[in-house]
């Protein structure tokens, strides 16, 4: 496929993202390591390109190195009590100024409009203010916070004005109180609290990793709301431990994605696999009943395989009347795996046939969630057996727990309807023996 062919293919593909994330609103949180990182001035790009797409942008940054550089050159010693910092009265000068300039610079960086660069015409207006109300930790386990504060009450009515008028707000983790005194914030409890009060579509966090990790290191691709960190988890994935405040607080969905690759934002958003780790309310892949409106994602996924003469050959017309044994696996719209369960009345025996899975989910376990819910649904039904006929595909079935059986163990019916010139192996699975 040539790269003209790979745009049009990627472009199309995308479109549905395009459609879906139109006057959303997004909440993304950057950490200060992220802001200093070379990769920031492609991230603002991007970042341009969403708002310029119709999404609802609030951009949340930390400062922690910056804060360090700070206080290093004015040859005052950070104070930390687990991975807060204790905000003293010297330390607070230091951390307002760091607010300043990197508020500055993040709004250098979106004014940008030169010639022949990925901003070029953006004209992107930025708002930030005192939006945040807050209020000190106070002494907690014993020490004393000082300046470190906690969220109290956030004005979402003058942030959704400025949403509505198509500006990007930019929250520094700073709040205020009535009194008029500065409170140094967590920047993840802010982001997670601005999303879960504005109601937002998504939570967006860009960490120095891919994702989350395993105990292996190895990239965690999906996650729910009922995952449980412990409190080490929670200490070392604080970004993580904020997609999921937010997400069970009702945010629809979170992401975990690194702030070192470049394109990471819009590959999450605008393709189906993403690039990091997907925080989501509920399982993303839905297993369902198929209706009449996924006949033409059925027929993508068999035809190859029909053709290659792993599966039979189903017409449009048989496929439509049958549609009543199909289930499938959907993936944002997609249709990624199917299969069909046929009973037969008179006995406690079924069939499991057209097991398919889409060419780029083959190696994603989408068959075995297909046949154990196929043999779940064929228990309730009452059904002991399950056969299967195939003749390329009689590895996977036996791994699957299928024995190798003659014709003579089938239903009267199917065996008057064998080919015999496609030879297919028989299988069976025993389901009262479970």
């Amino acid at each position: 496929m040539s790269t003209a062919d790979q745009f049009v293919s990627w472009f199309r593909q995308s479109s549905p993202y395009i459609h879906s994330h139109r006057g959303k609103t997004f909440v993304l949180m950057i950490p200060g390591d992220g802001v200093a990182h070379p990769n920031f001035s492609n991230i603002i790009h991007d970042i341009a390109l969403l708002n310029s797409l119709g999404v609802r942008l609030v951009l949340v940054h930390g400062m922690r190195p910056q804060i360090e550089a700070e206080l290093s050159a004015r040859g005052i010693k950070p104070q930390f009590h687990g991975n807060v910092r204790i905000t003293t009265d010297d330390a607070l000068p230091c951390v307002i100024r760091a607010a300043g300039q990197l508020r500055i610079a993040i709004e250098a960086e979106l004014s940008m409009g030169l010639a022949n660069s990925p901003m070029h015409g953006a004209r992107i207006r930025v708002s930030s203010g005192n939006f945040v109300v807050a209020k000190p930790i106070g002494v907690h386990e014993g020490v004393d916070f000082c300046h470190t504060g906690a969220v109290r009450r956030v004005d979402i009515d003058t942030i959704q004005r400025q949403l509505d008028c198509g500006d990007i707000v930019l929250l520094s983790p700073l709040g205020y109180s009535p009194s008029g005194e500065v409170f140094n914030l967590l920047m993840e409890e802010l982001a997670s609290t601005v999303a879960t009060r504005l109601h937002a579509e998504k939570i967006i966090a860009l960490g120095d990793k891919k994702g989350a990790l395993d105990t292996d290191g190895s990239l965690i691709r999906e996650l729910t709301t009922q995952h449980r960190m412990t409190p080490q988890e929670a200490a070392k994935q604080s970004l993580l431990k904020a997609c999921l405040s937010a997400c069970n607080a009702g945010v629809r969905r979170g992401h975990l994605i690194s702030y070192q690759e470049d394109g990471a934002l819009l590959q999450e958003l605008f393709t189906r696999d993403g690039a990091g780790t997907l925080i989501n309310q509920g399982d993303y892949d839905q297993v369902r009943s198929a209706t009449i409106d996924d006949i033409g994602g059925i027929l993508e996924i068999i035809q190859p395989l029909e053709e290659d003469g792993t599966l039979v050959r189903r017409s449009r017309e048989l496929l439509e009347t049958e549609l009543d044994k199909f289930t499938l696996i959907e993936r944002d719209g997609m249709i990624t795996a199917c299969a069909a369960l046929y009973p037969y009345a008179d006995q406690p025996i079924a069939e499991v046939a057209c097991v398919a899975v889409h060419r780029e989910y083959r190696k994603s376990q989408r068959g075995e969630l297909l046949l154990s819910h196929l043999e779940k649904q064929a228990r309730v039904q009452g059904i002991e057996k399950l056969f299967v006929l195939t003749t390329r595909t009689a590895h996977w079935f036996k791994e699957k727990g299928f024995k190798s059986a003659s014709l003579e163990d089938l239903p009267e019916q199917k065996k008057s309807l064998y080919n015999y010139q496609r030879s297919a192996q028989v299988f069976i699975k025993d389901l009262a023996s479970k």
